[in-house]
């Protein structure tokens, strides 16, 4: 199975434009993304789909690959089907570039369904949330699965809302990283967009309005992931990594 990593990357947001080459601790955000994910073990190679000049130079500039994709994008998704619909692979993983705390081993779990028989369409990852103030945040993305760990539905509300809060209540935190048959990403990027996916704000149902599965594996990985969307976002993630840092060199 020969499985690629695709990297989307805008330099135009909304709330913090130029984000991927924002400086974190002397390197560009994209650059952390990059390296990270070319630790992924599964992974036969990695590259970054962008429409900007500026981000193209950039990774070219640290030793990345690039595909230039189109402007009109609206979603990375698109530009990472655009990216490899001429590509010899078997699986795409759509790796967000605004994750530079990404753990390599995040993208390693999402391919294991495909080893499965028969192997997956779409795999994604969860993470068991312990922490109850985000039980409402809609901002924590939360997944439910059925007994062979397919999805069954993502919410930005609660789920399963703890009617009868017995022992075997669990909320699990759905983490935005996915895997795709080569086939399936581009049946998907053709669709049009479904009413719950319009309604949540979240992509991934419209592959479920669609009856296309999605496998989902439990991480056993535990660390912190922050998208970095705001100012405060990045100051965020750059005083984690300040903090590694200097932990690294006390150890």
């Amino acid at each position: 199975m020969r499985a690629l990593g695709v990297i989307p990357a805008r330099f135009k947001s909304t709330r913090l434009e130029g984000k991927p080459l924002k400086d974190i601790q002397g390197k560009p955000m994209i650059q952390h993304v990059y390296e990270r994910a070319r630790r992924a073990k599964g992974l036969s190679d990695v590259l970054v789909a962008t429409d900007d000049e500026r981000i193209r130079t950039t990774v070219e500039g640290f030793g990345g690959k690039v595909i230039m994709t189109s402007r009109r994008h609206t979603t990375g998704t698109d530009r990472v089907a655009e990216a490899v619909a001429n590509l010899d692979v078997d699986v795409v993983v759509n790796i967000q570039g605004d994750e530079p705390l990404l753990d390599p081993i995040l993208i390693d779990e999402c391919l294991i369904p495909f080893n499965g028989n028969p192997p997956a369409e779409i795999a994604t990852v969860m993470k068991l949330l312990s922490d109850e103030s985000a039980f409402s945040d809609p901002a924590v993305v939360k997944v439910v699965r059925d007994l062979s760990g397919r999805a069954l539905y993502f919410s930005r509300s609660l789920l399963p809302f703890p009617r009868n809060r017995t022992r075997d209540f669990r909320v699990y935190e759905h983490i935005g990283i996915y895997a795709f048959r080569k086939e399936t990403l581009l049946e998907f990027s053709r669709l049009e967009p479904t009413s719950l996916e319009l309604i949540e704000g979240l992509e991934q149902l419209r592959a479920l309005e669609h009856g296309i599965a999605i496998q989902v594996v439990e991480t056993r990985w535990q660390g912190e992931l922050v998208s970095v969307d705001t100012p405060a976002d990045l100051e965020k993630v750059r005083q984690i990594m300040a903090g590694s840092a200097k932990e690294g060199v006390m150890k």
